[in-house]
Parts: C-alpha cells; structure tokens; sequence
C-alpha cells in the first residue's frame, strides 16, 4: 500500500505517453456511398485515415457542403501537443520519483485542467469547421451546419458522423484516472501516518 501512489503515477505515465503512438481521437462517417465507413484519426501531431487518401476524400466532401479543408500542417495544436504531452509525462514521472502528496496534487490537478481545455478546444475546432461554410458551396441547405459530435453520433445529411475517443484517448483516460488515484492515496497515507 506504501508503493501503491509511486506505482499508479508510473503506469499512469507509461499510458499517458501512448499518445505517440496510438491516435487520440477518431470521427467516422457512414453513408450509404460510404456503408464501410470513412474514419479519420486525431493524432497529437497527425491526422490520418483508414487508407492514404482518406483525408483527401473527407476533403472533397467538405468541399461540396463549403467547409474548409482540413490541412494538418495549418492546425497548431498539432505542432505543440506533443510537447505538452511529454511534459505531463516528465511531471508524472517526477511525481512518482519525488512520491509526495504536493506533486501528485499538482500533477493531477494540471492534467485534469489540460485536459478540459484539450475537450473544448477540440469543440471549438470541431464548430469551426461546421459552421463557417464557403457561400459558394455547390450543395446549400439553408439552417444546416456539419458539426460532427463532441461525443457519439449525429446524422449530417445522408452521413452518420460517429465520434469516440481512439485508443490513445483511452490510454489517457486511464492515466488520468490513475493520477487521480495515485493523490488519493498518497493524500490518505498522510493522514494515517499523522494519526499513528
């Protein structure tokens, strides 16, 4: 029990660093031109798809409906979030070597808050692209944005945009989770101490 917060901080970063290489996020979409489906994968520092030309095919759809190219090379988040990840890696690591409340505290605490922010930036890139339409779009339909889901699905026109964590958004909800924890406990540990 005395190691338990040192170990959960540990597997907590080696989950928390799967992000390079497993994606983080995946938006597909299904029609009946498309019953396989189209997947895109949300990397830290990529986007990619099922196939090579997967991007260049979501591209050409968003095209017609007047939303923006998605361009990975023009998206920030994708240049820094690799060196936010890695210093949440190196700041759990920290943690587990140091093994003091005020660490794992801080460490959750500021994983917790990046991660928030992360979900509503994600929103905010996701209304973007769904609402800010080119008016010289050949297909218009008056009151109708392309928002794909937060989370879940949603129908688009003849499209069921199908939004879920990928396995290295699932990785880092475990190690969210696992920072949490690993505060608890040390928290605990402190206390059963004072009192003895």
């Amino acid at each position: 029990m005395k190691s338990a917060p040192r170990i959960l901080a540990f597997i907590a970063t080696a989950c928390l660093l799967m992000l390079f290489f497993f994606p983080l996020w995946r938006i597909t979409l299904i029609a009946p031109q498309y019953p396989d489906g189209v997947t895109m994968y949300i990397w830290i520092h990529q986007i990619t798809g099922t196939s090579p030309g997967t991007l260049q095919n979501i591209n050409i759809l968003n095209h017609y409906v007047g939303m923006k190219m998605i361009e990975p090379n023009s998206i920030p988040e994708l240049s820094y979030f690799p060196w936010v990840v890695g210093g949440l890696g190196l700041m759990g690591f920290l943690a587990g070597i140091i093994n003091r409340s005020k660490f794992y505290l801080s460490w959750a605490s500021v994983f917790l808050i990046l991660a928030i922010l992360g979900i509503y930036d994600f929103y905010l890139w996701e209304y973007d692209y769904g609402h800010n339409l080119s008016p010289t779009a050949p297909i218009k339909v008056p009151g109708q944005s392309y928002q794909p889901p937060l989370f879940g699905s949603k129908m688009l026109l003849n499209f069921n945009a199908i939004s879920y964590p990928a396995t290295g958004g699932i990785f880092m909800g475990i190690a969210l989770i696992l920072s949490i924890l690993a505060s608890w406990i040390r928290i605990k540990l402190n206390k059963l101490k004072t009192q003895s």
